[in-house]
């Protein structure tokens, strides 16, 4: 059953009331998404679905206040974007249940939600992200949506851009992507934008269906130019749906070998013990893990 929200407006600030397991830090630090830039006082900005917002968050009160949003963009974005119908509660529960040393990791990040990004965005993000850090991941997407994208509006002093169609990227040559500084990245972009361009993005969007089994959108996303295995899960999770997806990078290697002793070079193991230790959660475990071994190490 779908939850009721107590909301409120005031100005242009929408506020809602009783959000738990919900942390900023937890949520826009994880790996997850590379479009929100932390303020001075805690809140997070930026941009998503073409809706620039300032997010702030209460711990002692639970209330999540969203600066430039209505009850109708609540309602059409922002409770979806931020997974906030789920019950997280639940679902550390089960995990713990099914293996207490993840627990560990569930307290460090205690916060987390996977949130519920644009697919072609997702896509795209995790392109650039192969062989990449966080900062210059974001560097890169910053300016591929000011170089190619179109103007999404201003708010609080500064404009924000959406990413390119993949029909404005598919026309694009590796020298009108030179300013974003992508390398070798660019190709994949460019020939990634002209598959979509040529199956239409419904396609795309179709993998997120509860039709489509996990596997099926994992193997589909293999077919985009550019798209290994560990892309594919992250897009699968970050923006289908598919929760049981178990995205493997060198910190995740770090953290299965540091808590649970498997090698680090031996990948189907962890993926093995991952379905059956996390089961559907897959992923979301993974967020935990991830976290932990990214922020406080094991």
């Amino acid at each position: 059953m779908e939850k009721k929200w107590k909301l409120e407006t005031d100005g242009g600030k929408l506020m809602v009331a009783d959000v738990a397991d919900f942390d900023l830090d937890h949520i826009f630090d994880c790996g997850q998404c590379f479009r929100w830039e932390k303020n001075a006082d805690g809140s997070y900005s930026g941009i998503a679905f073409g809706k620039p917002v300032r997010i702030s968050y209460d711990k002692d009160d639970r209330v999540l206040s969203i600066y430039g949003a209505d009850v109708a963009d609540f309602e059409s974005v922002w409770r979806t974007y931020l997974d906030l119908d789920r019950d997280y509660g639940q679902i550390k529960r089960s995990l713990c249940e099914k293996d207490p040393v993840v627990g560990k990791a569930i307290e460090f990040g205690q916060g987390i939600r996977i949130l519920n990004q644009e697919k072609w965005e997702t896509l795209l993000s995790f392109l650039i992200s192969q062989n990449n850090n966080i900062p210059r991941i974001k560097k890169c997407i910053h300016s591929l949506a000011e170089t190619m994208g179109e103007k999404a509006g201003d708010f609080e002093g500064k404009t924000y851009y959406n990413l390119p169609s993949a029909e404005r990227l598919a026309a694009a040559s590796a020298t009108d992507l030179a300013p974003c500084r992508l390398g070798y990245r660019a190709k994949y972009l460019i020939e990634t934008a002209k598959q979509v361009r040529a199956h239409g993005i419904e396609a795309l969007e179709h993998l997120g269906s509860d039709t489509v089994s996990s596997e099926e959108a994992f193997e589909a996303l293999k077919g985009y130019c550019g798209v290994g295995p560990k892309v594919a899960n992250c897009i699968a999770l970050f923006a289908l749906g598919k929760f049981d997806r178990f995205p493997i990078d060198v910190w995740v290697k770090k953290v299965m070998h540091q808590m649970y002793g498997i090698a680090e070079h031996d990948m189907s193991a962890m993926a093995e013990f991952a379905t059956e230790a996390f089961g559907e959660y897959g992923g979301i475990a993974q967020q935990y893990l991830f976290y932990y071994i990214t922020h406080h190490g094991a």
